[in-house]
């Protein structure tokens, strides 16, 4: 009966196969154990909650797997509405489980198994990228490095004030992966380039007003919020939306952004980090410090300080990934981003053990590892090609990826966010399709946006910090209205 069922719902027989093994493994478990992964059922809601919280959520291949296979049941349950995902504890995901993955690649008689990892992993970030049905991922607290793969490909991305978001993958040797290089480098102007060069992070709101979630609600909500999605009975997408944006959290203060990164700072970043060697980078953030604003000044020093305690070879790696990611599909990005993790594990550097050993064996919280090379003038382009050249003899052994076959493209995981930068520059300019051909003022332009958006909260101080730092005011000398003129080139603040 379970086979014809599912085989009836269009999974594959191998699908069904996985499904039933996993289950028999889950159900055999003794009753002391906690399972890595719960699942559960509220009318149209199915819900996974990642349940390793003394590691963070971290995710190993076991807990990958098992949310794959009720991934692939869910897609194709009639029953399911809507899909929710979360974390116990004070973390939704911290990451992969890295530790695991560098002690079976240091051992080549275990190699394989730190690569399929990875394999595993990208091929469910894929998988979540392509459901046609609502998937929410309550990002209240720790999200991280693989939880950033679970959760950014969701529709519908929820932060808290609790939500701690980075990429931090330099700080051990390795490089942004999960979808990053494509992720990352389609945010506003240099952004997703100073996070992955960093890996600093953002908190709370700050995670709603640069895109990385689609909403910003208490905490405490969180609850209410899965009470009431669940009771939809078919739901739509704006169904959805409109309960989430019912449960928002209003800002302390009205006209003003969370966020650090923005205004002269903001200018700053993306004027440094425009840059396609990280050398350059380093050269404008030194020029920087000097900078007569203080914010600036402050701001340039801690980047560069936070730049030289990182693997100069994952700066390099991070930094190219980024750039050859913006070009790039999703599934594309994880391709090369895979290639980019299986050369490491078969010591394209030794950086990723250097850096796991530094990180995360011996918990420093300070100092600098032992990078080699030591120094961004050490590494040289023949290193770097060798994690990304199909012809390197780090990768010529390596499988290819692949993912369960799928027959959705992934969504555009932007349509209930804030609008981007490049939508507003769109809408200035006039090339906006629900724009005009003419002109128009700040007031104007924040009324089109609330209008498109429905009333969003946030979309009327993240298109005024936006136009104030990326537009010229231009008065057609009658002193009635003032045009918006947009800057195209990065400018110094």
């Amino acid at each position: 009966m379970f086979s014809s069922f599912f085989l009836k719902k269009g999974m594959s027989r191998k699908a069904v196969q996985r499904t039933q093994a996993i289950t028999r493994h889950m159900t055999s478990s003794s009753a002391s154990e906690q399972p890595l992964v719960l699942f559960e059922s509220t009318l149209s809601a199915r819900i996974f909650k990642l349940n390793r919280p003394a590691k963070l959520n971290s995710l190993n291949q076991p807990m990958i797997e098992l949310i794959q296979a009720k991934i692939e049941e869910w897609r194709n349950s009639n029953l399911c509405g809507v899909i929710w995902g979360s974390g116990e504890g004070r973390a939704f995901c911290a990451g992969g489980d890295v530790e695991t993955v560098v002690r079976d690649a240091s051992d080549p008689k275990t190699r394989a198994k730190a690569i399929e990892f990875f394999h595993k992993e990208f091929a469910l970030d894929y998988i979540l990228s392509t459901l046609d049905k609502p998937y929410v991922a309550i990002m209240d607290g720790i999200t991280m490095g693989g939880g950033v793969g679970l959760s950014a490909p969701a529709s519908f991305r929820v932060a808290t004030e609790n939500t701690v978001f980075a990429m931090p993958e330099t700080k051990i040797g390795y490089c942004p992966d999960v979808g990053a290089s494509h992720y990352l480098s389609r945010l506003d102007g240099e952004l997703g380039t100073y996070l992955a060069l960093t890996g600093d992070i953002l908190k709370g709101r700050a995670v709603f007003e640069h895109g990385l979630a689609t909403h910003f609600i208490p905490s405490r909500r969180v609850p209410m919020l899965l009470e009431s999605i669940s009771t939809l009975e078919d739901p739509t997408f704006e169904q959805v939306n409109d309960i989430i944006e019912e449960n928002r959290s209003e800002p302390e203060q009205t006209d003003t952004m969370a966020s650090e990164l923005v205004g002269p700072v903001r200018a700053a970043l993306d004027f440094s980090f425009r840059h396609n060697k990280v050398e350059e980078i380093v050269e404008d953030l030194n020029a920087l410090v000097y900078h007569a604003d203080t914010s600036v000044s402050k701001w340039a020093s801690r980047t560069l300080e936070s730049i030289n305690l990182r693997s100069p070879t994952s700066l390099k790696v991070a930094l190219r990934a980024i750039r050859l990611g913006k070009s790039l599909s999703l599934k594309e990005a994880l391709e090369m981003e895979y290639r980019i993790a299986a050369a490491l594990c078969n010591g394209a550097s030794p950086d990723f053990q250097t850096g796991i050993n530094f990180v995360v064996v011996e918990k420093m919280k300070t100092g600098r590892a032992n990078w080699s090379p030591a120094t961004l003038e050490e590494v040289t382009e023949d290193i770097v090609d060798g994690l990304f050249d199909l012809n390197s003899p780090h990768l010529k052994s390596v499988p290819e990826f692949q993912h369960p076959f799928v027959t959705q493209d992934p969504r555009d995981y932007t349509e209930f966010a804030l609008p981007t930068e490049n939508e507003i520059r769109d809408m200035v300019t006039g090339e906006h399709p629900q724009g005009g051909d003419t002109g128009v003022t700040l007031q104007e332009l924040v009324s089109l946006f609330e209008s498109i958006r429905d009333g969003k909260m946030g979309v009327s101080e993240k298109v005024k910090e936006v136009a104030t730092r990326k537009c010229e005011l231009i008065d057609n000398s009658d002193g009635n209205r003032v045009w918006l003129k947009w800057i195209h080139s990065p400018q110094l603040p």
